[in-house]
């Protein structure tokens, strides 16, 4: 989903048998206080021998599903040992790769470097994550660790330094503070890359509770302070979420929780997620406007649900060991796909949404998915597979491209599955037995525990024996240009399109900033006219319309989203097509659309004497 930061210094040493020592941690200082002009400073102390040395920038971010660490904003490096500057080589294969070498009789090797946050809102936490106000710091961005070395086998003893007056959250625990300077309980690479810090000016700390003795908080920092100013009603619903997440698994795999929540309309909008807490940022507004509140409610949850499904309970193809190692994706239907299903109605289970705020949520990626051409040649499968590459695509040309949609239409193989243990065990079990048995007891410190398909069509056959393999690989290779609706059927609804937008619908287009008339002419629109893209065979492609260009005119009125909206309700009825006046590039050109339709928005209804399945999977289950 990007920022500008300054300084980092490293010491390095190594024993003759191992890269590093294992007695010997490495100690990294972060000063942050220089975060407000877009730089962040370090310095480590790595104990080293002399001799060759491989430094390794992180490269795989978990959680990110591709080579995303962003290593061309690291700048001003420099290495020294015993008071000595070191030459250093990049790696001409490697990027991430940096070779020196280490001078007889030196003990550390001393490195410093800056790292520049970007202002880009693209991207993940590579992008921006820094304001005058707040910073997002992400230790990956701001270390280096021995080639060779396992993650989980290097410890190291972090400090950090913030601006004067911010407050700060965090996952890992405080040992000690002096002139400024904040020192954490030492812990292992891959518990310090897994442990961002929120900070900032505007700074708030909501106790939710504690839960299996687990304690739960809700660290919130923003560019003004009227945006924290949270209504006890969402309080409240954040505190049923940690109950019902109890619910739903029975156990808890990390010591405490914090879910880091970031308002701001100048950082990257985007939820990553960690063991002991989750990244987590939206609009600055997102907890005072009712409309955008609506919109953002899923990311939490979804985040929180990784802590068992992607933390704990991870696919071996992810779990690499360090972060210059590929990871597989094939997986990912279960990592996303089945945390977009958990965490949507975990959202609805603790009142974050209504039930028909989810029902909304759910027509709309059904919808999508059901009139996406790029399906017939290309299976869902695929889209885990490329992961590491459609994060980055293009929004031209989606449609028949694909994109991340293990996560859309993973939730609807995921209900599909639900519907059908409980279709199976007579309503006896749900999915939430598989959870439970999947993902649940005993609780634990965090742990990492694999699994492979195999593993769970295992468990699944636990809780409802059926063919769990040819239903999966049925859905997951298919070219049906239809997405498997069967989840939405049997729970006891349809998908249908009315007149009418619903309020979801609106909250969506105004969090997003676009417009989406894609059921109707098949455009997807920025909120200024300019075409993002165009469905293949919509009347808006007959007509000629590509993305890239800008409306300027329609039905001889100057664009406007309202005036888009009016001239497709009036095209109903009419035998003159729609005109719509466009600008690409140099060029401005007339084009016909002839549409008329009017307007139409997917919505789910009930299918008269079915079981409503869906409501009971909605409904709350701490109480």
């Amino acid at each position: 989903m990007r920022r500008l930061l300054p300084g980092l210094t490293i010491s390095i040493a190594l024993t003759a048998q191992s890269p590093i020592s294992s007695s010997k941690p490495i100690s990294i200082l972060l000063d942050a206080t220089a975060a407000p002009r877009h730089v962040l400073h370090a310095k480590l102390s790595i104990p080293a021998q002399p001799g060759a040395l491989t430094l390794l920038y992180p490269q795989w971010i978990p959680g990110e599903h591709g080579p995303t660490g962003p290593v061309t904003d690291l700048v001003n490096l420099r290495f020294t040992a015993n008071g000595r500057t070191l030459a250093w080589k990049r790696d001409l294969v490697n990027m991430y790769a940096l070779h020196l070498e280490v001078p007889q009789g030196a003990g550390f090797v001393d490195v410093s470097l800056d790292f520049l946050s970007p202002a880009v809102s693209s991207g993940f936490s590579s992008g921006s994550s820094v304001t005058e106000k707040l910073a997002v710091l992400s230790w990956n961005q701001v270390l280096l660790y021995p080639k060779d070395a396992q993650s989980d086998g290097i410890t190291y003893i972090a400090s950090l330094k913030l601006p004067s007056g911010w407050s700060f959250g965090t996952a890992l625990e405080e040992t000690n503070s002096s002139g400024g300077t904040v020192t954490f309980k030492p812990v292992n690479l891959t518990t310090l890359v897994d442990s961002p810090v929120l900070a900032g000016t505007h700074f708030r700390k909501v106790d939710l509770g504690t839960s299996m003795g687990r304690a739960h908080f809700l660290d919130l920092a923003s560019d003004s302070a009227e945006a924290l100013a949270m209504t006890p009603e969402t309080t409240q619903h954040y505190k049923n979420l940690v109950a019902e997440s109890g619910a739903l698994f029975g156990a808890r795999h990390y010591g405490h929780y914090d879910f880091l929540y970031t308002l701001s309309d100048n950082v990257a909008h985007f939820g990553l997620e960690h063991h002991e807490s989750s990244d987590d940022r939206t609009a600055e507004r997102s907890l005072i406007d009712p409309q955008l509140l609506k919109a953002t409610s899923g990311l939490l949850p979804h985040e929180m649900v990784h802590s068992w499904n992607g933390k704990y309970r991870r696919p071996a193809g992810l779990a690499t060991g360090n972060f210059d190692a590929p990871m597989k994706g094939d997986l990912l239907w279960v990592y996303e796909g089945l945390t977009e299903y958990l965490g949507s109605i975990l959202t609805a289970r603790s009142g974050l949404w209504t039930a028909q705020d989810y029902r909304d949520d759910l027509a709309i990626l059904a919808a999508a998915l059901d009139t996406a051409p790029g399906r017939t040649w290309k299976p869902l499968q695929d889209t885990c597979d490329e992961a590491q590459m459609l994060y980055g695509a293009a929004e031209a040309g989606a449609s028949q491209r694909r994109g991340v949609d293990y996560y859309p239409e993973g939730q609807l193989i995921w209900l599909e599955v639900d519907t059908t243990i409980r279709e199976l065990t007579k309503n006896q079990k749900s999915l939430d037995d598989f959870c439970r048995a999947f993902h649940g007891a005993p609780s634990s410190a965090p742990a990492l525990k694999t699994y492979t398909f195999e593993d769970v069509v295992t468990a699944l056959n636990s809780v409802a024996s059926h063919n769990w393999t040819a239903f999966l690989r049925s859905r997951l290779d298919s070219l049906d240009a239809h997405a498997p609706m069967g989840g939405i059927e049997h729970s006891g609804w349809k998908l249908t399109y009315t007149e009418e937008s619903t309020d979801y619908w609106k909250a969506k287009e105004q969090l997003n900033k676009n417009m989406d008339v894609s059921h109707s002419i098949g455009l997807f629109l920025s909120a200024e006219g300019t075409i993002n893209d165009v469905l293949p065979a919509s009347p808006a492609a007959k007509a000629g319309l590509i993305p890239g260009m800008k409306l300027i005119a329609v039905n001889g009125r100057r664009w406007s989203g309202d005036g888009l909206h009016q001239a497709i309700k009036d095209s109903k009825g009419m035998a003159s097509p729609m005109e719509f006046i466009t600008e690409n590039g140099s060029f401005v050109k007339v084009f016909n659309v002839d549409y008329h339709g009017g307007e139409r928005y997917p919505r789910l209804i009930r299918v008269d004497g079915t079981p409503d399945r869906l409501t009971e999977i909605l409904a709350a289950k701490s109480h």
